[in-house]
């Protein structure tokens, strides 16, 4: 019934920035606007914002039964009204057939909340739902979910410092060790942020008798936890990647840069939620025939504004 009476409803608001993305004490401002088909009686129109945090996985099966495992955390939850029946008479506000448009506005909360999140076993959500209630019906809402950033301070030194990273080992044959396999990963600086493309400094030798080859990829790490991190799931997804040259056999001192452009869609780094954290690091591999793979992992962070390689000038 709410749809014969109640068309193109439609919720806008004012974008604060090209990427339309919110956070911490931003204000809301919009209208909402729908038709009606014939007189309706409004009891009240309010607006909420909400954020909050999820996570659910499962394990086991079989004989053994299956156990669930969830956790919630809800940062905020504010509501306010956009318009209401009058209060001082108590009669309902009578809507005419037509076009009606209200504005509304709001603010988000001051805080530390961290980015929006979709995975596959939790998210961190945050939505503008507009209510509209009726006499002698249900209410009905409307859900438009907001893109929340949570801002980092990009004049951190551990954020624009270089970061490096190494590894090695040494082939066995019988009572005959070869001289070691070495490698040095390094990076500009640590925060990067989506879209961005990182050079990735690599210095290998190869003392084996076999090509070694260097293999580059971007790696998120999505940790679920319960409350007080009683469980924990883990997920490890690859995002980007890359094959560099060939390193031949008995060569040392070989000087590679690989570059690696992190994909415009990655979520950001979250370290502020204690049921769900996201974390990236540049994964670099030496893989040859003769040998397990050599790697060596450097943590990075994705933020949303971009960081200098170096220190700014006013430091």
């Amino acid at each position: 019934m709410f749809e014969q009476t109640f068309k193109n409803f439609q919720i806008c608001f004012r974008a604060l920035n090209e990427r339309n993305t919110f956070s911490s004490g931003d204000p809301i401002t919009g209208q909402i606007s729908f038709e009606l088909t014939k007189e309706t009686k409004i009891t009240v129109i309010t607006v909420k914002l909400t954020g909050k945090a999820n996570v659910h996985w499962s394990t086991g099966g079989g004989r053994s039964g299956r156990r669930h495992y969830s956790a919630r955390l809800d940062f905020f939850d504010f509501k306010g009204v956009i318009m209401q029946e009058n209060t001082a008479t108590g009669r309902t506000t009578k809507l005419q057939p037509g076009t009606h448009v209200y504005p509304f506005s709001c603010q988000l909360p001051q805080g530390d909340f961290p980015s929006s999140f979709q995975g596959i076993h939790g998210r961190i959500l945050y939505s503008l739902t507009v209510s509209i209630s009726r006499p002698w019906h249900m209410s009905k809402d409307f859900v438009t979910e907001l893109n929340f950033v949570n801002h980092i301070d990009t004049n951190q030194p551990v954020l624009w410092a270089p970061l490096s990273g190494s590894n090695q080992m040494t082939l066995c044959c019988l009572w005959c060790a070869s001289r070691p396999i070495t490698m040095t990963v390094s990076v500009e600086k640590k925060a990067f942020v989506p879209g961005e493309t990182v050079k990735i400094i690599c210095e290998f030798s190869n003392s084996s008798t076999h090509t070694a080859t260097p293999k580059v990829r971007l790696q998120q790490k999505q940790v679920y936890y319960t409350h007080s991190k009683v469980s924990k799931r883990m997920l490890v997804k690859h995002l980007a990647s890359l094959t560099g040259e060939p390193i031949s056999a008995q060569t040392s001192d070989v000087h590679t840069e690989i570059m690696l452009t992190i994909p415009s869609s990655a979520s950001l780094t979250i370290s502020n939620c204690s049921i769900l954290v996201i974390e990236y690091f540049i994964e670099v591999s030496l893989c040859g025939f003769a040998f397990p793979d050599l790697t060596v992992l450097v943590p990075i962070i994705l933020c949303d504004s971009p960081v200098l390689s170096q220190p700014p000038p006013y430091l």
